[in-house]
């Protein structure tokens, strides 16, 4: 079994990108992420303790604007609109799924296109729907990509099944999967046997949600599983929607949680932040 780790995969995202940090800082401008993050769940805590190490790390920023859980839509929104309009920010990620008693569609409707570094915006996921090579994808959905690229993995003509249909990955990585010539199937809460579906797959990206929802009896030799999944289990370790331990034992070839596709989105994201932070100030 091959360990995909995304340490390796990361690491050559920032390399490429620091030579710009680095020019972007010296002219006295810092690449800055703007957090908005509604309540306190552990996996959005961990993923933002991550982000910012490796922000830190390369020189550059991110701002933290925290809400409580049972925060009003009108706090929401205007939280939004101070980071949406500050010349300080660069790039905008929003913790989502919100509350939900609020709702997210103030912020789509009004971010500003170059500081969607989650691509949140219809007018920047629509580059990916159409299939265009250069559309730059949610974070997650591009650090799955980055992974199968980096390995070597080959998507033409093979069979892909995606374990969720959410905007914020399923749909996306799936557009990305069939402009790579993958023939994808997605899977939800009313698909048929979805351990069937799985087992016909030559790769599954599992982004469902359920913490080691993906048991022994999903796979079969030779697979390739991306497991995008940031759960906490019974014991209160993170774990992915992949059931790790059991899984590994039979597929090719597997991303760990932690350590696997959100480290690569923490690269990605700041890829975003940076290219934008060039457009605003080029």
């Amino acid at each position: 079994m091959m360990r995909l780790s995304g340490k390796e995969v990361s690491d050559n995202i920032v390399t490429m990108l620091q030579p710009l940090i680095n020019k972007l800082s010296e002219a006295g401008h810092t690449p800055t992420l703007g957090v908005l993050r509604v309540g306190a769940r552990e996996d959005d805590l961990s993923y933002e303790r991550g982000l910012v190490k490796k922000f830190d790390k390369a020189g550059a920023g991110v701002k933290i604007f925290e809400l409580p859980a049972d925060c009003t839509q009108e706090d929401l929104d205007a939280t939004f609109d101070q980071m949406n309009n500050s010349s300080d920010i660069h790039g905008i990620l929003v913790f989502r799924p919100l509350p939900k008693h609020l709702s997210d569609s103030h912020i789509i409707e009004t971010i500003d296109p170059g500081k969607d570094s989650d691509f949140m915006d219809i007018r920047n996921m629509a580059g990916v729907f159409a299939g265009k090579k250069d559309a730059a994808a949610p974070c997650t959905a591009e650090a799955v990509m980055e992974i199968i690229h980096h390995y070597g993995i080959e998507t033409r003509g093979k069979k892909a099944v995606v374990l969720g249909r959410s905007l914020v990955i399923g749909k996306p990585v799936s557009m990305l999967l069939i402009t790579d010539n993958a023939t994808v199937t997605v899977c939800h809460t009313k698909t048929q046997d979805i351990k069937a579906e799985c087992r016909n797959a030559d790769i599954i990206v599992a982004c469902c949600g359920v913490a080691k929802m993906v048991t022994k009896d999903f796979v079969r030799e030779g697979q390739v599983i991306l497991d995008v999944g940031m759960n906490v289990d019974g014991d209160g370790r993170l774990c992915g929607d992949v059931d790790y331990d059991a899984v590994s034992e039979t597929v090719e070839a597997i991303t760990p949680v932690p350590g696997g596709v959100g480290t690569v989105t923490t690269a990605v994201l700041l890829r975003h932040v940076a290219l934008n932070c060039a457009k605003m100030h080029g």
